[in-house]
């Protein structure tokens, strides 16, 4: 049994998180921070459909989580909001895959947008009202990322046999 059958490629799920963390941690000056694509949120949605049977809710709920204490937000928060995005990326795994990479960046901006709308709502219900425009383009720039991280991923998860 090889190194890479042994894990099935554990591993490379929880490096690729931990690469997404780092990304987001990366300092950028202010005026470049609005563009800060969700790099956590694509790779929880990226393994939710490549691996639906791997990562799922429960995975993103523990990543929200620490998005949670590294944003040191409510707990809860981003935790609440990235579950939801597994559940629906895991029961339209399918789906999402059928669709070109063209189809899927839209679906792929509705979700991040819907992950955003969540953490608005709870936020707003604190009385942190947010009231620009410009708290919606880190759903935008995701979507550009999208096609290179899709095949970054993919090329990453067939090389390690992550099945």
């Amino acid at each position: 049994m090889s190194h890479k059958q042994a894990y099935h490629g554990g591993i490379v799920i929880l490096f690729s998180f931990a690469i997404a963390f780092i990304l987001m941690m990366f300092p950028l000056a202010q005026e470049l921070e609005i563009y800060r694509p969700k790099l956590v949120t694509l790779v929880l949605i990226y393994w939710c459909i490549a691996v639906p049977h791997r990562v799922g809710v429960f995975t993103g709920w523990i990543v929200g989580f620490f998005l949670d204490i590294h944003t040191d937000s409510i707990l809860g928060l981003h935790a609440l909001s990235l579950a939801v995005v597994a559940y629906l990326s895991y029961k339209l795994h399918a789906r999402i895959r059928l669709y070109p990479l063209f189809q899927q960046s839209f679906i792929i901006l509705l979700l991040v947008a819907l992950s955003q709308i969540l953490i608005l709502w709870i936020n707003g219900s604190m009385g942190e009202v947010r009231g620009d425009w410009f708290y919606w383009i880190p759903s935008l720039t995701s979507t550009l990322l999208w096609p290179w991280l899709f095949y970054l991923l993919r090329n990453i998860r067939r090389l390690y046999g992550v099945n």
